[in-house]
């Protein structure tokens, strides 16, 4: 026997599988959020790893600092506003990453990989103690 349901007009009758369907859904829609975190991840770390990048050749020999970034920043947030991602110690924090991971070709692939992982996850490398992304440098 089914589960009767008021409706907006009417009493429908709702089959004794539907409880099954509505949970298949349910897990369908968690699995697609889930993939589509993952996604987004991936493509935010290659973003920052990119910037990180390019303020990195920029800077070489040049007089590119503090003030560039902290520009740089205002802008960026400017463009794109409520994006807190921007801002100028992100900026630094990217150059690092691209720094510090970028000198091992075999490395930084799995570096990256790392972070969509711990990131899917919830776990953030700045959230580790003592880690070199909590503090970036102040150049």
């Amino acid at each position: 026997m089914g589960i009767k349901q008021m409706g907006a007009d009417h009493i429908t009758h709702i089959p004794k599988e539907y409880p099954t369907l509505l949970n298949e859904i349910k897990q369908r829609i968690r699995s697609a959020q889930y993939e589509a975190l993952k996604s987004v991840n991936k493509e935010l770390i290659s973003l920052y790893w990119d910037i990180g990048r390019m303020i990195v050749e920029r800077q070489k020999g040049k007089t590119w600092g503090k003030s560039v970034v902290e520009r740089l920043a205002k802008d960026l947030q400017d463009e794109f506003t409520g994006i807190g991602e921007f801002c100028a110690s992100n900026l630094w924090r990217m150059k690092v990453f691209y720094q510090v991971y970028s000198k091992s070709p075999k490395l930084a692939p799995l570096v990256r990989e790392l972070l969509v992982f711990l990131s899917s996850r919830k776990i953030f490398v700045n959230e580790f103690p003592g880690s070199y992304y909590s503090n970036p440098p102040k150049t």
